[in-house]
């Protein structure tokens, strides 16, 4: 019988490495495939050539594995679909995540494709998370769930795949926590057994972010204003969506971000564009002198303004409701989707690692309205949502 032929993309990390590893134990047909994706250092801290050197790993641990390498450059592909879409978002003031939109552009989309060039009846990937099947209406409907290791599950930044790209996909390594990979690769002499797990941008690496965004994004002098905990900007009647049945017009204000604007506070200093701030950050204001560390609560790249709050309970650091605006909803599992007027219960992250959130979810004719139990801290416009049933990954959206 002809064994079923894999490809799997090889990054030069041990996480992929294993990967292979337990594809060729499951008796499967396997072939690496290296993306070169991104060759630019440009604000890239501590990198001389790092695609260079992971490919150099990479192809060490398929000679060690004994299965076919190959190359594909994918660069134009993800700096067209990825990193321009990354520097828009900025510029408008919101704040992407990269790693979703590369997986759900990239490693299974472009580079599936080249993968099925190859022969493959399948694309693997060393992503923790997990995939089954379950037979709806008489036909195979696949499910993403989360990795057994809940330290390292990687399911969120999977929420944007489709069913045509889970049905193609494998997770060898979902079933396995991160040290048992790390000593089924020391056992293996890999390579890539004690290599630091990647950071930062998929593909770019640990970024300085500022230095990377003004590759596009020139810098821009504006004010940074403080906005007291006690501002009347705060004071919203969060009950009003926590009824049975809240009307459109509850959720859509209570969705919305908090109208700042400096007549609330006063100018402490100056930033160097607003575009290179989100929600929630403490690091990069440079000003000192307050009793409690500053984090930035809003900001306003038309008129160039940050605003802050001091501690990390500040009030403007939270929201209850945020909304999934119609168009960039998105379900995993099409048979499990809300019609209009329905609301149901799910669990939901809003950035990785995030543990999941009691939520309930309310679709309405302009889009998905998630209404939280308990607040929430750094909601950021452009963000994905997740949400989850149990240990299943039903759909997703960016946050509006």
């Amino acid at each position: 019988m002809q064994k079923r032929r894999v490809v799997i993309g090889l990054s030069g990390g041990v996480d992929s490495s294993v990967a292979a590893n337990v594809l060729i134990e499951q008796g499967y047909e396997v072939i690496g495939l290296f993306m070169k994706n991104w060759h630019d250092t440009t604000g890239v801290l501590k990198a001389d050539c790092p695609w260079l050197d992971d490919k150099f790993d990479a192809q060490a641990v398929a000679m060690k594995l004994g299965i076919p390498f190959h190359v594909v450059d994918l660069s134009d592909q993800y700096r067209k679909r990825v990193v321009d879409y990354m520097f828009s978002e900025y510029e408008k003031g919101r704040t992407p995540n990269p790693d979703v939109l590369c997986n759900r552009e990239i490693k299974f989309d472009v580079f599936m494709d080249k993968a099925l060039e190859l022969g493959a009846d399948f694309v693997a990937t060393g992503h923790y998370c997990r995939k089954d099947t379950v037979v709806v209406d008489g036909k195979p409907v696949y499910r993403l769930l989360a990795g057994s290791d809940k330290n390292k599950d990687q399911s969120y930044f999977l929420c944007q795949l489709s069913q045509q790209q889970i049905e193609k996909a494998l997770f060898p390594i979902g079933d396995i926590n991160k040290p048992e990979v790390r000593r089924i690769a020391g056992n293996l002499n890999l390579i890539t057994a004690h290599k630091k797990d990647s950071q930062g941008i998929c593909f770019v690496g640990k970024v300085d972010l500022p230095v990377f965004l003004q590759q596009q994004l020139e810098p821009k002098k504006g004010k940074v204003f403080l906005i007291p905990d006690d501002s009347d900007l705060f004071i919203r009647d969060w009950q009003k969506v926590k009824v049975e049945n809240p009307s459109d017009e509850a959720l859509e204000s209570l969705a919305e971000p908090y109208p700042f604007h400096p007549k609330y506070g006063k100018k402490i200093g100056e930033h160097t564009g607003a575009h290179f701030y989100t929600i929630g950050q403490r690091k990069g204001l440079n000003i000192g002198g307050f009793t409690e560390a500053l984090f930035v609560t809003g900001i306003n790249v038309d008129y160039n303004q940050v605003y802050v709050g001091m501690g990390k309970k500040h009030p403007g650091l939270f929201r209850d409701v945020l909304v999934v605006n119609r168009d960039e909803v998105h379900w995993v599992r099409p048979d499990l989707a809300l019609e209009e007027g329905e609301k149901r219960r799910f669990l939901v992250r809003i950035r990785y690692r995030q543990p999941l959130q009691k939520a309930t979810l309310n679709y309405r004719s302009k889009g998905m309205y998630i209404v939280f139990d308990e607040p929430q801290r750094g909601i950021a416009s452009g963000q994905f949502a997740a949400w989850y049933d149990g240990e299943e990954l039903v759909g997703s959206g960016v946050i509006g």
